[in-house]
């Protein structure tokens, strides 16, 4: 299989430049971006786009790692033809419902309270978080797979705020105080899940340079470098499979949520009501966006649908019950991915009631991510024109915030203070 990719994609790599790719690994389309990078930000040169078979993905994750493979070779050598570079850096995202992604909050009380924080007790406070997160995650998962003890790895980690005794900083190297209270935003995903994206990424011989939470990334894609930005929003990402939910609040990830209902329910709903084929079901579906159904089958497909997206809004309506430590929700709600080009979902946003019982001070206003929306990212392929390839592109930009973490050349002190503020910064 190796060998036969390596063929498929002759291009030589400009050793002169850096280049990353953002690998989306959607159930229903692999999407496929190279970005040149230049100082802090990222110019997307090349895009290629390739469909997934039916049994390829199941709820978000890679089913079947062959053809996985395959598919995303599809897309690179599309992207990689249209750059005129073969690229070898890559971010791969994750998705599915076994993501655990959540905010934690930890008290540490100091022994020595006139003693100044200095970056070991700061990293050792961070740590001592990240140990809680994992434990707690492993918990969850284990009662959702009936007791079945699963092994997981952080993926993604973001510093949401600090307080010491009750005074908010931004960087607490240098202060003193007793109570130190730190939380912290993580994602873990079981090792089976990032085991398969590995061996793709091996396949395709790729150098994974991350793996990123795919909500986390869209929420990285709308958020600036401005450690001052007080960004509140809710992004949601809803794709093939799953929709992946980020709450953003005061410019701080608080939390990550999934499950596993996307565009494929909504084309499974008309298959069964109507008695046609998956493909065919799919047909339907985007046609009536166009008005291109016949007008005798319209009343049931909008039938179908609706019922789907009643079940679809439940499920919204349970992962933002979730976020009860805020006391209330962001009114602003960001949409991402194909699924969220159906009609009928966004008209059940707008129209009902669904968030009479949630915590919000005021309506939503639901509106779509837009590509120059993406923060330090350009496109000058002429090919990235909506919503759908936002999560590629959040991929991009956790790449460029890694390789920036990993040129830093600066003293230990200053290095950390760097890392806190980017990590404040999502």
């Amino acid at each position: 299989m190796l060998d036969k990719i390596k063929s498929l994609r002759p291009l030589k790599q400009d050793a002169s430049s850096q280049y990353l790719v953002g690998l989306d690994i959607g159930t229903e389309f692999v999407k496929a971006l190279i970005g040149k990078v230049t100082g802090s930000k990222i110019e997307i040169i090349g895009v290629g786009r390739a469909h997934q078979e039916l049994n390829d993905m199941q709820a978000g994750a890679i089913a079947d790692i062959t053809s996985v493979v395959k598919n995303c070779n599809d897309a690179l050598n599309q992207a990689e033809q249209q750059a005129g570079v073969s690229v070898r850096t890559a971010v791969i995202g994750i998705a599915g419902e076994l993501v655990k992604g959540t905010t934690t909050t930890v008290r540490c009380t100091r022994k020595n309270a006139s003693k100044a924080l200095d970056v070991e007790e700061v990293e050792r406070i961070i740590s001592l978080v990240q140990d809680r997160a994992e434990a707690r995650a492993k918990k969850q998962l284990a009662w959702e797979l009936g007791g079945k003890e699963v092994e997981v790895r952080l993926v993604n980690s973001a510093l949401v705020g600090i307080e010491i005794d009750g005074y908010k900083v931004t960087n607490p190297i240098g202060f003193q105080g007793k109570e130190v209270v730190v939380q912290l935003y993580t994602a873990f995903a079981p090792m089976i899940h990032i085991g398969a994206l590995e061996k793709t990424a091996q396949e395709l011989d790729l150098d994974l340079l991350a793996v990123a939470a795919e909500p986390f990334a869209v929420s990285r894609s709308v958020i600036g470098d401005d450690p001052n930005a007080s960004m509140s929003a809710i992004l949601m990402d809803v794709g093939g499979g799953t929709t992946d939910i980020a709450v953003i609040n005061d410019g701080g990830v608080q939390g990550t949520k999934m499950f596993g209902i996307g565009g494929r329910a909504y084309t499974r709903s008309i298959e069964k009501e109507i008695g046609v084929s998956f493909a065919q079901a799919e047909e339907l579906k985007l046609g009536l966006n166009t008005n291109k159904v016949p007008q005798p089958k319209v009343p049931a497909i909008e039938a179908a649908l609706g019922r789907t997206a009643d079940v679809w809004i439940s499920g919204v309506e349970l992962a933002l019950a979730e976020f009860d430590m805020l006391d209330h929700l962001p009114h602003r709600l960001l949409l991402c991915g194909g699924g969220s080009s159906l009609d009928i979902l966004v008209d059940t946003l707008n129209e009902k009631s669904w968030f009479s019982e949630l915590p919000f001070t005021r309506k939503p206003i639901v509106q779509h991510i837009q590509p120059e929306q993406v923060v330090g990212i350009t496109d000058r392929t002429g090919k990235i024109s909506d919503h759908t390839f936002i999560t590629a592109m959040g991929l991009l930009r956790v790449g460029l915030d890694t390789l920036q973490q990993q040129d830093d050349t600066i003293s230990a002190k200053q290095s950390i203070k760097q890392r806190l503020d980017r990590m404040l910064r999502v």
